[in-house]
C-alpha cells in the first residue's frame, strides 16, 4: 500500500470519528449554533433568584384515614430568565408540581386530569401499588380525560416522586416540566429528632438540567439514530430555579434530593468539601447515617442528606455543587443553633435472605441513542417478557454490556417493588446502598445483583431510567400473578 493510499484511509477515519463526535453531541452543537454572545449574556442570569419551594398539595378529605388529591397536567409559561417567558408543562402550575404528602396506612385517591393536547400518564415512582394503579404506559390518560388512582399506603416513610410514563414521549413531557415529589410519613419519621419543618429546615431539591435557545425556549431535540446518552442540558436548575439562592439557619439542615434529569448523572458536594450525612435512599431511611464528601445519583434516584451549617458565620455563602458547577448558593442567617444532632441510629433495615430467592433472572442492557435493548429485545406493549409469582422472592442480575463509545451506563428501575442491592461485580455495595432502592445505576461493563419480593399483582415495567433510552424501547414488562 503506497503512502497516498495510507493517507487517504487515515483521512477517512479521522473525518468519520469527527462526524461521530459531532452527532453524539448534537444538542450541544445546536445550542452553540443558535446562541450568540449577546444571547449567552442574557441567559446567564447573573442575579440570584430565591429558590422556589413547591407547595404541599391540599388533602381534600376530612377523614384522617383517607387522602384525596387533584392533579392537572397542563401547559404553562415560566420566567426562567428575566424578561423571557418560556412555554412549559406542569402539574397544577407552570413547571413541576406540588408535593403530595401522605401517611402510612392511609387510603389515597388521586384524580389526574389531562389538560394537555396529547396523551399522558402519571406514574408513582417508588410507590408499591398494584399494576392497575401504577401509572405506567397501560394507564394512559387521553386529552381532556381524568384518571382515578386508588391505593393504600403500606410502605415506610420515604421520598418518592411522580412523572409521566407515556410510550415514546416520556422524555419530552418530563423535560417540559411534568414531575413532582411524593412524601410518605410514618411513626418512625415522626419520632426521629431530625429536621422536619418543610421549607424551613427540611428542603426539597429537584435537580435537573435543561438547554434553551436564543428565545428562551426549552430545547428538546434528542437526535434519533445517534450515538449519545440521552438529552443532557447545559444549565443546571433546582426546583425550576436557575442560579438559586436560599437563606438557611446556622443549624442542621435536611435536603431531600431527586435527580430529576432525563439522562444525566449528578455528583453532589458542598463547595468547601465538608462532610455531610446521607440518611435515606430511594425507599426510605438507612439504618444509620453515612458520612460522605460527595454523592452520585443517576436519573430517578433520591437521597436525603443532613448538612451541619452551625460552624458557619452570618454572611458566609457556601454552595451546593453539582458536577463541579455551583447549583445552589446558601446564605447563612443569624438564627441560633437548635438541639439537633446527627443521629447515631435511624431504623431497622432487615436484609432479605438470599436463600429465600426462588428464581434468578438476567437482564443485559445494551446500546445508545435509539439503538438500545434489554436481552436483545426492544419494548413491545403486546409482549409480556417475564412472569413472576405473587409473593415470591427473586434475584435479578442486571448487566450493562461494555462498549467503546458508552460513557454513562444505565440507571435501572423496577416498578411495583423496593429492592436491596446484593453486589456490584460480586463486591459488596457501598454503605449508602444498603437500604431500600427502586432505581440503581449500572455502570459500563458492570453487573449489579438485586433482591426483592413481589407483593402486588398486575402488569409492571422494568427499564432504563435514561428517559430517551426508555422511549427508544429499553424497557420490558413483567406480570405478577
Amino acid at each position: 500500500m503506497d503512502n497516498k493510499m495510507k493517507f487517504f484511509i487515515a483521512l477517512i477515519v479521522i473525518l468519520s470519528l469527527a462526524g461521530l463526535l459531532i452527532f453524539s453531541n448534537l444538542p450541544l452543537v445546536y445550542n452553540i449554533l443558535n446562541t450568540n454572545p449577546q444571547d449567552a449574556n442574557l441567559l446567564s442570569n447573573e442575579t440570584l433568584d430565591e429558590l422556589f419551594i413547591p407547595e404541599i398539595l391540599e388533602n381534600e378529605s376530612e377523614d384522617p384515614s383517607n387522602a384525596i388529591f387533584s392533579l392537572e397536567a397542563k401547559k404553562g409559561s415560566k420566567t426562567f430568565f428575566q424578561g423571557i417567558n418560556t412555554p412549559t408543562y406542569g402539574y397544577n402550575g407552570d413547571f413541576l408540581g406540588p408535593v403530595i404528602r401522605v401517611n402510612k396506612g392511609q387510603n389515597v385517591t388521586i384524580n389526574v386530569r389531562n389538560s394537555l393536547d396529547e396523551h399522558t400518564t402519571t406514574h408513582w415512582h417508588g410507590l408499591i401499588v398494584d399494576g392497575d394503579n401504577d401509572g405506567g404506559p397501560h394507564q394512559m390518560i387521553k386529552s381532556d380525560e381524568i384518571w382515578e388512582a386508588n391505593f393504600m399506603i403500606e410502605q415506610p416513610a420515604a421520598t418518592l416522586w411522580y412523572h409521566p410514563h407515556i410510550m415514546d414521549i416520556t422524555g419530552k413531557q418530563v423535560y417540559m416540566g411534568l414531575a413532582g415529589l411524593f412524601y410518605i410519613d410514618d411513626e418512625i419519621s415522626a419520632s426521629l429528632d431530625i429536621p422536619k419543618d418543610y421549607g424551613v429546615d427540611d428542603i426539597p431539591l429537584i435537580i435537573q438540567d435543561r438547554s434553551f435557545d436564543r428565545n428562551g425556549n426549552l430545547v428538546y431535540d434528542f437526535p434519533q439514530n445517534m450515538m449519545n446518552d440521552g438529552m443532557i442540558g447545559d444549565i443546571i436548575m433546582i426546583n425550576g430555579t436557575v442560579n438559586p439562592n436560599f437563606q438557611i439557619r446556622k443549624d442542621l439542615m435536611r435536603f431531600r434530593i431527586l435527580n430529576g434529569s432525563n439522562a444525566n448523572l449528578y455528583t453532589i458536594r458542598i463547595s468547601d468539601n465538608s462532610t455531610f450525612y446521607q440518611i435515606a435512599s430511594d425507599g426510605g431511611f438507612l439504618e444509620k447515617p453515612v458520612s460522605l464528601k460527595e454523592l452520585t445519583l443517576s436519573s430517578g434516584e433520591r437521597a436525603e442528606i443532613l448538612v451541619d451549617f452551625s460552624s458557619y458565620t452570618k454572611g458566609d455563602v457556601p454552595s451546593l455543587v453539582v458536577n463541579n458547577n455551583t447549583a445552589l448558593n446558601f446564605e447563612i442567617d443569624d438564627v441560633e443553633n437548635s438541639s439537633y444532632a446527627i443521629p447515631e441510629y435511624l431504623t431497622e433495615v432487615p436484609r432479605i435472605d438470599i436463600e429465600k430467592a426462588s428464581n434468578q433472572r438476567a437482564f443485559r442492557l445494551q446500546g445508545m441513542g435509539n439503538m438500545v435493548s434489554i436481552n436483545g429485545k426492544i419494548m413491545d406493549m403486546s409482549r409480556i417478557d417475564e412472569f413472576v409469582s405473587l409473593n415470591s422472592t427473586e434475584i435479578w442480575e442486571v448487566t450493562t454490556v461494555g462498549q467503546m463509545m458508552h460513557s454513562l451506563g444505565h440507571p435501572f428501575h423496577i416498578h411495583g417493588v423496593k429492592f436491596q442491592v446484593i453486589s456490584r461485580n460480586d463486591n459488596p455495595p457501598p454503605e449508602n446502598e444498603m437500604g431500600w432502592k427502586d432505581t440503581v445505576m449500572v455502570y459500563p461493563a458492570e453487573t449489579v445483583k438485586v433482591i426483592m419480593q413481589f407483593t402486588k399483582p398486575g402488569l409492571f415495567m422494568y427499564h432504563c431510567h435514561n428517559l430517551e433510552h426508555e422511549d427508544a424501547g429499553m424497557m420490558g414488562q413483567f406480570k405478577v400473578e
